[in-house]
Formats: structure tokens, C-alpha cells, sequence
């Protein structure tokens, strides 16, 4: 996901989609009015084929996505599949292999300035053969692998000039030193840590449970725990966890974890129902076309 604003990005299989917040509409928009503050209407859709998108983030140049299969960073248009704007040294060729699993983004100033990656590796699915250990941090502008030997990094984010990540196959919040290449443990959670946000000085943090079928997480050292899926809030200055969101059923992996600012309950329309066909907007005003929505 990609947040900026009222916008927001979904990245699924076969597709990139853009959808608009229409706080106007969302207060007459359901069964009973006023039931929603926040109504996300698609607005586009890229169809980027099976690329195996991670992070985003809109920066200067548009709509920033890590192009996992293709071992690189890229610019989603309407152009082409995608618009290849950066790889990692050790990548050789341009093909769709998932070399390294690069998937990882955090920006600054509007471009990415740091990546992450399960492995140095430049053969097709090479990173599976050492996923405790292989990680890196690399710095996008210098291209200089900036900490190793980390555990399946994922998630990093600049909070406060400091660069953080998850350590996925440990379960553990890290915070990093670019410099000096060592890190410093914030906290440990048990589960398979992807998707972090901060609002104020709390962490968001998701949690997935292992798949059952696969090998690549059988061995990890938080195979042996209790791990359920959700969202676990941490007080970043002590490491502490203050709350949780647990998913019972239906909910087995969370990827990313994004805060709506302002919003309690939003509502999002995909494009399989009618609904979103009936949300007019235009730059002066909104109105639904079909009178018994509204």
C-alpha cells in the first residue's frame, strides 16, 4: 500500500490501483448515514502484470514500487509494465527471477534512499538458500550495502533521522547505524514481522502467521513460538508493547500496516460492485447518480 494525502495505492497480483478519498460522500454512504467518515473510490488501474510488487510510496517522480521479480525499483505508468529506475549492484539482468527479494522501501525528501533485501544474490530464487542470515540494508543512492547478516529485513522507515526495519525471521524491531553498519534491537515480538508505521510515539507493527506449507519458514526461530496475526502497538522510546489488534479467523498475513490520518471508520469501494459507478466527484463538488444510495 501507498498512502499520500486522500490518495491511496493498492498493489495486488496483476495490478496497481489508485483510489480517492471522498470524506463528502462517505457521511451519506451505507445502510445508516453517518456510519463512515472516510470513502476510498477507485480511480485507476495499472495493470502492471504478475511483478510481485512490495513497498510503495509516492515520492517526487510519481508512484515508487519495489519490484520484487525484477530485482529492482520502479515508477508505476500507464506506459508500461513498469518503469525501471534503480537495481542493486550485484544484479546483472533485467529479468523476472526474484534474484535477491528485494522488498523493502523507505524514502526521504521525496526518492528512495534505503532498500531492503533477503539476499546479495544473483540467481533465480538464490536468497532462499540462506534466509536466517543473508539480509542487507543498502543505501539506494550510493548503492553500498550498508548492514548485513540480518535475518529477512523488511519494512524500513525513517522516524526522527533514525532508520528502523523488522527483522522478520527473528521477530525482532531494529534500529540501524548507516554508519557503522550495527544495529541495536528496539524490541522482540513473537511473530513474522512485516508493515510498520509511527504515529507520535507509538509503532504499529504487523504480525503474520508462518505458512504451514512452506519450507522456506520452517526452520526459522520463531517457527517454534505462538504467533497469531494482527497488529501490535509499541511505545518506541521504552520498547514496550501498550496494545494489540488480533485477527481470529480470515485474516492470516498482513504485509503493510498504514495510518489514515483523521479517520475512524473508512469505507473502500473495489470495482466488482456497482457502487463506485454511482460516486460522482468533481473538482467543485460530489453526488451520487443513483438516488437510492444517497
Amino acid at each position: 500500500m501507498a498512502i499520500s494525502g486522500d490518495k491511496m495505492a493498492i498493489a495486488t497480483k496483476n495490478e496497481v490501483q489508485v483510489l480517492a478519498n471522498s470524506r463528502a460522500l462517505a457521511m451519506n454512504y451505507g445502510a445508516q448515514q453517518g456510519t463512515y467518515d472516510g470513502l476510498y473510490l477507485p480511480r485507476a488501474t495499472y495493470y502492471s502484470g504478475e511483478i510481485d510488487l512490495h513497498d510503495m510510496a509516492w515520492g517526487a517522480e510519481g508512484l515508487w514500487a519495489v519490484n520484487t521479480r525484477f530485482s529492482c525499483l520502479s515508477i508505476i505508468n500507464d506506459d508500461l509494465s513498469f518503469y525501471n529506475k534503480w537495481t542493486p549492484s550485484f544484479i546483472s539482468d533485467q529479468t523476472p527471477d526474484d534474484r535477491c527479494h528485494l522488498n523493502g522501501m523507505a524514502l526521504e525528501n521525496g526518492k528512495p534512499k534505503y532498500v531492503t533485501a533477503l539476499g546479495t544474490t544473483n540467481a533465480a530464487k538464490a536468497w532462499r538458500e540462506n534466509i536466517q542470515s543473508g539480509g542487507v540494508l543498502i543505501d539506494v543512492p550510493t548503492k553500498e550495502i550498508i548492514v548485513r547478516n540480518l535475518p529477512m529485513p523488511h519494512s524500513p522507515r525513517i522516524y526522527d533521522q533514525k532508520l528502523y526495519a523488522l527483522c522478520s525471521a527473528t521477530g525482532e524491531v531494529i534500529c540501524a547505524d548507516p554508519t557503522s553498519g550495527k544495529y541495536t534491537v528496539v524490541t522482540k515480538l513473537q511473530g513474522f514481522l512485516r508493515g510498520m508505521c509511527k504515529k507520535g510515539d507509538i509503532l504499529f507493527v504487523g504480525l503474520s502467521k508462518l505458512r504451514q506449507n512452506a519450507s522456506t519458514f520452517r526452520d526459522l526461530p520463531i517457527a517454534r513460538e505462538s504467533i497469531f496475526c494482527g497488529i501490535v502497538a509499541i511505545h518506541l522510546p521504552s520498547g514496550n508493547q501498550v496494545g494489540f489488534i488480533k485477527y481470529e479467523n480470515s485474516v492470516e498475513e498482513i504485509y503493510d500496516v498504514q495510518f489514515l490520518e483523521g479517520m475512524r471508520r473508512p469505507a473502500i469501494l473495489n470495482t466488482l460492485k456497482e457502487d463506485h459507478r454511482k460516486a460522482l466527484v468533481t473538482n467543485t463538488d460530489c453526488y451520487w447518480s443513483s438516488p437510492e444510495i444517497n
